[in-house]
């Protein structure tokens, strides 16, 4: 049987290229790059070199760049980092209900050592706005963190729009881009933001390996202590086949390579919903409109089938997807993304929802296959 993957937004497979260059790095460069002899300056050279090309990607300077373990590292760093860092000037903190659980669990966990935290609701497709964030400063705000795009939805988050309130504030400006990197053009200037963290597996690098953008006026108390790694920032010898993957997979998205993708994703997306239409299968988007969100990411409503019962069927078929986001999936908890969106932790989609995310492996013809196989698993359960 053909099995066909659908789950992006969990994470991606590795492209060749970065297969092809973490294998050279895994037989060649083993040395640590905190060593002063040769192989130590080669390794720190090819440091040197990622970082650069990560820096670029986002219009950021080199040393605005530091290495972690992926996403959740990077929102942890950004968010305890200021919370300690910023204290003495206020414990306020604003984010949204709809944030990755990375950041929501940070969140709660400050909330237990005093910190004041906002969380601030979401319009029907997932949006908050500038004025919202306005109206919730205090001058004793010290961080806004909001994502760039959702995991489970598709939302484009207001940044820059938000990045321009907070200008003359003195809050820390953080987002969680992880979704969003490796889709959206990305301009830390632009937008406005201070501090923003990325994953390398969700744009078909390795796992295990992210940074995180910190604007050099910010100061933030390190969230790993040890040697002086990351010019004191975070410590631990760097994982340099790692760094070179994830370097890999950013060269890979040039402009018109990206441009070319979300054109691609798009249109995979739109086949979806109209083979689901002419197929007559009774269902919603949750979210906004398909042509307003991130190109990867479709959250359907089918009617009246529970998606665990759906996830089953479709991976019995071959058919990889989700019901939300993959570090909740084991949970028994409704989904906080949909019960935002709805306001109510009882509606049917919060248990009746598919979240399909598409790849750069994914072809039209799967796509049509995709739309078939939910069209029967939908019959046999209803009919």
């Amino acid at each position: 049987m053909t099995h066909y993957y659908f789950d992006n937004a969990a994470t991606t497979p590795m492209s060749p290229t970065v297969v092809t260059a973490m294998s050279q790095a895994l037989a060649d460069d083993f040395g640590n790059a905190s060593s002063t002899h040769y192989f130590g300056r080669q390794s720190h050279h090819l440091l040197d070199q990622s970082r650069q090309v990560i820096a670029n990607s986002i219009h950021a300077k080199t040393d605005e760049i530091i290495f972690t373990s992926g996403g959740t590292e990077g929102d942890n760093t950004a968010i305890s980092g200021t919370a300690v860092s910023y204290r003495e000037h206020g414990k306020h903190i604003i984010t949204t209900q709809i944030e990755h659980p990375a950041v929501l669990k940070t969140m709660s966990f400050l909330e237990k050592l005093g910190y004041d935290i906002t969380y601030l609701p979401v319009d029907e497709h997932g949006l908050v706005t500038a004025g919202q964030v306005k109206a919730a400063l205090r001058p004793d705000t010290i961080l806004v963190s909001i994502m760039t795009g959702n995991n489970e939805i598709g939302a484009i988050e207001p940044i820059a729009e938000i990045g321009a309130v907070l200008k003359n504030h003195q809050a820390i400006f953080h987002t969680d881009a992880v979704q969003a990197y490796g889709i959206l053009d990305i301009d830390v200037q632009q937008m406005g933001v201070d501090l923003l963290s990325i994953s390398g597996h969700k744009l078909h690098g390795p796992k295990g390996i992210g940074f995180l953008y910190m604007n050099e006026k910010v100061n933030l108390e390190p969230f790993m202590h040890g040697g002086e790694q990351e010019h004191l920032r975070r410590a631990g010898t760097e994982n340099i086949p790692s760094i070179i993957g994830l370097a890999q997979a950013v060269k890979d998205l040039t402009p018109a390579n990206k441009k070319a993708k979300r054109e691609k994703l798009q249109s995979l997306k739109a086949i979806l919903i109209a083979d689901l239409k002419t197929n007559k299968v009774d269902f919603a988007i949750n979210g906004p409109q398909p042509d307003q969100a991130l190109p990867h990411v479709l959250n359907i409503w089918i009617k009246g089938l529970p998606s665990t019962l759906a996830l089953m069927n479709l991976d019995l078929k071959g058919f990889a997807v989700s019901a939300g986001s993959a570090c909740t999936a084991g949970s028994l908890e409704p989904s906080h993304v949909l019960t935002a969106i709805t306001g109510d932790q009882d509606a049917p989609q919060i248990s009746e929802s598919l979240r399909v995310s598409f790849g750069d492996q994914n072809t039209e013809e799967s796509v049509h296959l995709l739309a078939q196989a939910i069209t029967e698993v939908t019959q046999d359960y209803l009919n």
